[in-house]
C-alpha cells in the first residue's frame, strides 16, 4: 500500500506540475488524505519537484542547450529574460518562506486560489491577443510574468497556470506562453528545492523512506514528461477553459469534504 500511495503522489505531482491545476494544492490535499511513512512531508515534496524539473530538462534539452549557447555567444536575450522572470519569486520565496508555509499551507487557501486563478484563465484567454512568440518578449514583460510567478508561492495557485495567464496578457501565443512558463520553472523550482534539501535531509531517512521516495520520484519523472508532451499538443487546439472548470469542480469537492469532516 505504501508503494501504491507513493505512485499516486508521484503521478499527481508529475501531471499537475505542468497542467495549470496547482501541484502544490494537490499535494496538500493528498497529504490530508494519505499518511506516508515519511517523517518530513516537505522532504517528500522537494523530491517530487526535483523529478518534474528533470522532466523539463529532458524534454526541452535542445531548447535549453541553444539558450545557453546563445547566452555565451551573446546572440539573444532569452536567457536573461528567464533570469529576470525568476527574480521576484526568488526574492519573495527567500524572504517570506516561513510566512508562506505557516499561513498559506492549508486546504482553505487552496480552495480560494483554485477559484481565483480559474477565473483568471477566462480573463487571459479573453484579453490576450496571442500574437507573439516568447522570443519577442521584452525585459519588462518578462518581469511582469515573473511577478505573476511569485503569486504561485501560495498553494493552490499553479505556477504554470499563473505564468501562462501572464504570458497571454502580454500578448504571447498560448503555446509560447506555456513554453516560456516551463522554461522559467527551471531556475526557480530547482533553486528553491536544492536550497531546502540539505537541511531537510540532515534529519536522516530510513531505508523504507528511501524506497518510497525513489518510487515517487520515478513516477513523477515519467508522468511529468508525458504531461509536458500532451499538454503542448492539447494547447495547440484548445483553450484553458477546461482547466478552469476542473479547478472550480475541485474547489467545490474539497470544500464539501472539509464541511463533511467538520
Amino acid at each position: 500500500m505504501e508503494i501504491i500511495k507513493a505512485i499516486i503522489f508521484g503521478i499527481t505531482q508529475g501531471i499537475t506540475e505542468f497542467i495549470p491545476v496547482s501541484s502544490s494544492g494537490h499535494l496538500v490535499i493528498l497529504h490530508d488524505l494519505f499518511v506516508l511513512p515519511i517523517k518530513n512531508d516537505l522532504v517528500f515534496d522537494v523530491i517530487l519537484h526535483l523529478a518534474t524539473i528533470l522532466a523539463v530538462l529532458i524534454y526541452f534539452w535542445r531548447d535549453i542547450a541553444l539558450i545557453l549557447k546563445n547566452l555565451l555567444n551573446r546572440k539573444d536575450k532569452i536567457a536573461w529574460y528567464i533570469i529576470i522572470a525568476t527574480i521576484p519569486a526568488a526574492i519573495i520565496g527567500f524572504l517570506g518562506e516561513d510566512i508562506i508555509t505557516f499561513y498559506f499551507r492549508s486546504s482553505y487557501v487552496v480552495i480560494a486560489m483554485l477559484i481565483i486563478v480559474g477565473v483568471l484563465f477566462f480573463v487571459g484567454e479573453k484579453l490576450g491577443k496571442q500574437m507573439k512568440d516568447y522570443q519577442e518578449l521584452t525585459w519588462k514583460t518578462a518581469l511582469l510574468i515573473g511577478l505573476f510567478q511569485a503569486i504561485a508561492l501560495i498553494p493552490g495557485t499553479s505556477r504554470s497556470g499563473i505564468t501562462i495567464v501572464a504570458g497571454l496578457l502580454v500578448g504571447l501565443k498560448r503555446q509560447a506562453a506555456i513554453k516560456f512558463s516551463f522554461l522559467i520553472s527551471l531556475p526557480i523550482i530547482l533553486g528553491a528545492n536544492l536550497f531546502k534539501l540539505p537541511d531537510l535531509l540532515a534529519s536522516g531517512l530510513g531505508t523504507s523512506e528511501y524506497i518510497v521516495l525513489l518510487v515517487a520520484f520515478l513516477a513523477a519523472l515519467f508522468s511529468g514528461y508525458m504531461a509536458i508532451k500532451y499538454f503542448l499538443r492539447f494547447s495547440a487546439r484548445y483553450s484553458l477553459h477546461v482547466f478552469a472548470y476542473y479547478r472550480f469542480a475541485l474547489a467545490l469537492a474539497l470544500a464539501g469534504y472539509l464541511w463533511w469532516i467538520m
